[in-house]
């Protein structure tokens, strides 16, 4: 064999196990279809998003949910709940934030937009023994149906802060935390004897978020407005889920070569790890409709004194990450 032809062999065979060692990445959107206001999270060996159907308020009367060994390949389960199910919700059903409890799955969410103590709706709870549903109604009425400290009851997350259970809510750019009871059906004072408890930081519009690291509470949110390109996520972190929170900085917002308004988010924690994915929707460059939203998941990181770095947002998405069994 000649020269020439030994070096385009060994170059031939170099490509080959180039080409092995590509990993396919998830890609962003990883769903298919208008979704927004993700909430990531695991149960036991797999991922799930609950997403809200991006829609006209009118069409916005059922949720999907998603599931993933890896983070790549998401399998569909339509209509987890509906306003069939939840007879006093009559649109604008949104904001999933899902809890286990005593192998019992609580999806609390938003429905019918209120904009007044007039108006009937505010934040509900399903219920059901399978991640994947059906919900059923679990209260028959809103958890939460007024106006406390200028918050609209929507956009709320649950945090469990070892067995203590927080609702933490709230639109029109102020935010409460709520304790709730051991059984999910009311509000109950917390030890200062606060019911709802004002803990909205500097630049809050809406999506709050809250997760624990190394002993610190990392409390996020959205900011801008969700139909324009300034939508955005920032954070602040304290020594208790009840803050003080002052805001520290803004981590994820549009890159105009890739999407605009990026924001209203959630945070997944791989098992057994300190690798951490930024659930969130955006807009693609070529859609003006406000509804035209995706979602899309990225790496989330930190610096060595803990604070978030700025996320890149991609087209690529993140490299499969498989949950190693307990």
């Amino acid at each position: 064999m000649n020269r020439f032809l030994l070096i385009l062999l060994v170059l031939g065979v170099f490509a080959c196990q180039q080409k092995k060692t590509i990993v396919k990445k998830s890609g962003n959107p990883v769903l298919e279809g208008w979704y927004a206001d993700p909430e990531g999270i695991v149960f036991d060996n797999t991922y799930w998003i609950y997403p809200t159907y991006s829609a006209p308020y009118e069409q916005q009367v059922y949720m999907d949910a998603f599931s993933s060994p890896n983070l790549v390949n998401w399998t569909k389960h339509e209509r987890i709940i509906d306003t069939t199910a939840v007879k006093w919700a009559k649109r604008a059903l949104w904001a999933p934030s899902i809890i286990r409890k005593e192998n019992h799955y609580f999806l609390f969410f938003g429905a019918n937009d209120i904009q007044s103590n007039d108006e009937y709706g505010g934040i509900g709870i399903g219920v059901s023994d399978k991640p994947e549903g059906p919900y059923t109604d679990y209260l028959g009425k809103p958890l939460v149906s007024q106006f406390y400290n200028g918050a609209q009851p929507i956009d709320q997350f649950v945090f469990n802060d070892n067995g203590t259970y927080y609702l933490i809510y709230g639109g029109w750019r102020h935010c409460n935390i709520a304790l709730l009871s051991a059984d999910f059906k009311s509000i109950v004072p917390q030890p200062d004897g606060s019911v709802f408890k004002e803990i909205t930081p500097e630049g809050y519009v809406e999506g709050p978020f809250m997760f624990k690291r190394n002993n610190k509470y990392y409390f996020m949110w959205s900011e801008g407005g969700w139909t324009g390109p300034d939508y955005s996520v920032a954070y602040a972190i304290s020594d208790s889920p009840l803050g003080p929170f002052k805001r520290e900085a803004k981590i994820l917002q549009q890159d105009s070569s890739i999407a605009t308004g990026a924001g209203h988010h959630s945070v997944i924690n791989r098992p057994g790890t300190d690798e951490w994915y930024i659930v969130y929707h955006r807009r693609p460059l070529d859609q003006t409709d406000r509804n035209a939203r995706i979602v899309c998941i990225d790496k989330m990181e930190f610096d060595s004194a803990g604070r978030i770095q700025p996320v890149k947002i991609t087209f690529e998405g993140v490299a499969p990450a498989l949950i190693v069994p307990k």
